[in-house]
């Protein structure tokens, strides 16, 4: 009893910063629990077909006007319109529910007018979204350069069903689900907050990284709407068109997110930040269930359930999953 008070007494004395607010929250040892818990329930229970298909399919046919997946990608236009539906299409990942949860705490904050506070939000929607296009517009110009030698251009299943583009899927989902799951950690007090020095100098670099998470999916999706996206943009062999496309597909990821928090904090930003503000270590609290639950869920889904998907280990599906 006597470690744990002094665990959380030197965690309250780091100075505050954006990913670790100075309040530790009551149970922290409860919090982990549960969010660690609820990651793998969803791993459990997600159904990348009904997700990709069901959702995205329809989503990106919709939006194009024809189906997406039988239709060949002609022309230039063609494939910005493609890329930005794809994204839109992709909405609802982890790393996208994690990220606009941990800007809870700043909506409502330094405006009473509805207006004042969805004009202040754009900030911090503006910065991720320019972290996302940094990244997957460097991604997609290494895509244009490289072209057919990328992993993810790969047709085939590989040796045991592991192909380049699962490989790769693999290492950096399960990369970007332990950063997650540190940043989780890090919110509790538990860790030092990685960008607090930074922060510092630059107090735009945690929105600018949480941005890059969102951007960096992109290196990793294997899925099929997006490996259409890949090759149009590896056989242009065009580096400026190709980190185009790739920056629209990041930036119509994030849009239904956007759209959605920018209402929010209009209509109940005021009431949110006064519920966050009166008890700080909710706040903390909550940053920390986003980013531990979609750390755990991305390292149990990629690096673990693709091995029983495989018959290599054993692990728990529903029924629908298979």
């Amino acid at each position: 009893m006597t470690q744990t008070v002094q665990r959380s007494t030197k965690a309250a004395t780091r100075p505050p910063s954006f990913f670790f607010n100075g309040h530790v929250p009551r149970r922290r040892a409860l919090i982990v629990t549960l969010s660690a818990l609820f990651g793998f329930a969803l791993t459990v229970v997600w159904s990348a077909k009904f997700v990709d298909q069901t959702i995205g399919d329809n989503v990106a046919n919709t939006l194009l006007g024809h189906p997406a997946k039988e239709t060949p990608i002609a022309g230039a236009l063609a494939g910005l319109a493609f890329a930005l539906a794809t994204g839109i299409a992709g909405t609802f990942t982890a790393c996208n529910v994690a990220v606009f949860s941990a800007l809870a705490p700043l909506t409502g904050a330094g405006s009473t007018s509805r207006r004042g506070r969805m004009a202040a939000a754009l900030r911090p929607v503006g910065l991720l979204a320019l972290g996302a296009v940094i990244v997957s517009a460097l991604y997609g110009t290494v895509v244009g350069l490289v072209g057919a030698g990328m992993p993810q251009f790969e047709q085939g299943q590989g040796g045991g069903g592991f192909s380049g583009r699962l490989v790769q899927a693999m290492v950096v989902f399960g990369l970007i689900g332990l950063v997650m799951t540190y940043l989780g950690l890090a919110a509790l007090g538990v860790v030092r907050d990685p960008l607090a020095n930074v922060s510092r100098v630059l107090p735009s670099a945690p929105l600018l990284f949480m941005g890059g998470l969102i951007g960096a999916f992109l290196i990793g999706r294997p899925f099929p709407l997006f490996r259409q996206l890949f090759q149009d943009a590896a056989e242009s062999r065009n580096s400026l068109f190709a980190a185009l496309e790739f920056a629209l597909q990041s930036l119509g990821n994030i849009t239904v997110m956007a759209t959605v928090f920018l209402i929010v904090t209009g209509l109940f930003g005021d009431r949110i930040h006064r519920a966050l503000t009166k008890r700080p270590g909710r706040a903390s609290a909550l940053m920390a269930v986003a980013f531990l639950a979609a750390g755990i869920f991305m390292i149990l889904y990629w690096d673990v359930r693709i091995l029983a998907a495989r018959d290599l280990i054993w692990y728990p599906m529903a029924p629908w999953v298979a």
